[in-house]
């Protein structure tokens, strides 16, 4: 997807649409980084492929994986020997820069790692710091981009105690790699409170799933015990964080957005979104066939914590914009630390527009007030191209500054959004 500027559509009516979501950015970084602990080759279905995921796939090749894109939507992961001699490319992907490091500690050499510019203002030192406590090797006084992985083919392992307040992830790279370490390893966490707890029972149950042993029985401790890892074969559950902006149309338009294989059952945080929908006065139905929501015209306004869902918070934003009365997003003072600080951005980007929007100690006050159109700047997040999309639906004239930068998990995303648009139109047709 080209880096240009793309002036969302206006819906001239209400959406009806059937939206298929490619898989799952999450779970499918974390299938590759298991894969390639694996004692067999893996086969991953459905993965998504997106800059953040490609990124991932490239950095275990760079390590003597094998990632093998089968030409049928699936990849094919054959693990090998685990090799130094590579720089890893984190662009802005949070996940390949925090799980990558922990299984470079495991490689027979030097893993350089560095990434966009942004990527070195993001937290890393957590995970670093952590890293050096369980036996491996890295440049004196890094703590973030760029970093130099001294592997040695084993880590001692063992317990550590980090502060992971600003990010699950720091968590999950540990659990992830933790179980080929001599020790295995133990993650106590001290600190506030841990964002998208979600986020780290995904990683608990992709590791049970490949057959490790995770105790997470005591609050704010995860123990995964030194074992083989099982080669995988799995289905990707579709990405239910990248659904948001398509059932916010339900919402905003009055219409109806049908999500096909929404699953009964996930550790996605992004399920939470049909809550925030139900609150902000969307019928959600959940059945056999996927995930309805259907709406009314009407946006409510809402208070809400979306502290285990923060990659929700700026279409919930987008939507408190529109809607009929003040909101509160609460919980997500971590976001600062995102691909750009997400708080900052959307007081300014809606501010722009004409919203009403101060930020607080952890999160957003968003009042009524009439939106006009102007140029949304991005700040090259994913998800602030997801949120002007969303204002473009009522407000004409939004222009969504460099649409490209979607692509990190989501390429296909204006042809998608377009589709959506076209369907409502054949249905009133």
């Amino acid at each position: 997807m080209p880096s240009a500027d793309w002036e969302a559509p206006t819906a001239d009516g209400p959406v009806d649409a059937r939206v298929l979501l490619p898989g799952s950015k999450s779970l499918t970084n974390r299938y590759l980084v298991l894969a390639a602990l694996a004692g067999d080759v893996s086969r991953l279905r459905a993965p998504l492929r997106s800059r953040d995921t490609r990124l991932m796939a490239a950095a275990l090749r760079g390590l003597g994986v094998g990632v093998e894109d089968l030409g049928d939507g699936d990849w094919l992961v054959t693990p090998g020997p685990l090799r130094g001699g590579a720089t890893v490319d984190c662009g802005l992907a949070g996940n390949v820069m925090r799980f990558v490091p922990p299984l470079a500690g495991l490689a027979d050499g030097v893993v350089r790692f560095d990434g966009d510019p942004h990527a070195r203002r993001r937290p890393m030192a957590p995970v670093l710091d952590a890293l050096r406590t369980l036996g491996v090797r890295l440049d004196e006084g890094a703590t973030g981009l760029p970093f130099t992985v001294v592997g040695e083919g084993r880590v001692r392992g063992g317990s550590v105690t980090i502060d992971a307040s600003a990010s699950s992830q720091f968590v999950s790279g540990l659990l992830l790699s933790g179980a080929r370490y001599d020790q295995g390893v133990t993650v106590h966490h001290r600190g506030g409170a841990v964002p998208s707890l979600p986020h780290i029972e995904m990683t608990v149950e992709t590791l049970r799933d490949a057959g490790v042993v995770v105790d997470d029985s005591e609050p704010h401790t995860w123990r995964v015990e030194p074992s083989e890892v099982n080669a995988l074969d799995v289905q990707v559950e579709p990405d239910l964080s990248n659904a948001a902006q398509f059932l916010a149309a339900a919402l905003v338009t009055g219409g109806r957005v049908h999500v096909p294989g929404w699953p009964q059952y996930t550790t996605q945080g992004g399920d939470f979104v049909r809550e925030v929908l139900d609150m902000m006065g969307a019928e959600v139905v959940l059945d056999r066939a996927g995930l309805t929501v259907t709406g009314t015209g009407t946006v409510l306004g809402v208070d809400v914590d979306l502290h285990g869902s923060s990659e929700l918070t700026p279409v919930v934003a987008a939507l408190a914009a529109l809607a009929d009365g003040p909101s509160i997003i609460r919980g997500v003072a971590h976001i600062r630390g995102h691909e750009t600080d997400r708080l900052a951005a959307l007081r300014t980007e809606l501010g722009a527009l004409g919203a009403a929007v101060d930020e607080t100690d952890d999160g957003l006050r968003i009042s009524p007030a009439p939106l006009h159109g102007g140029v949304f700047h991005t700040y090259a997040d994913h998800r602030m191209v997801m949120a002007g999309a969303v204002l473009g639906l009522a407000v004409p004239g939004v222009v969504v500054e460099d649409v490209g930068t979607v692509a990190k998990t989501m390429p296909e995303f204006t042809d998608l959004w377009d589709r959506m648009l076209r369907e409502h139109a054949t249905a009133e047709a």
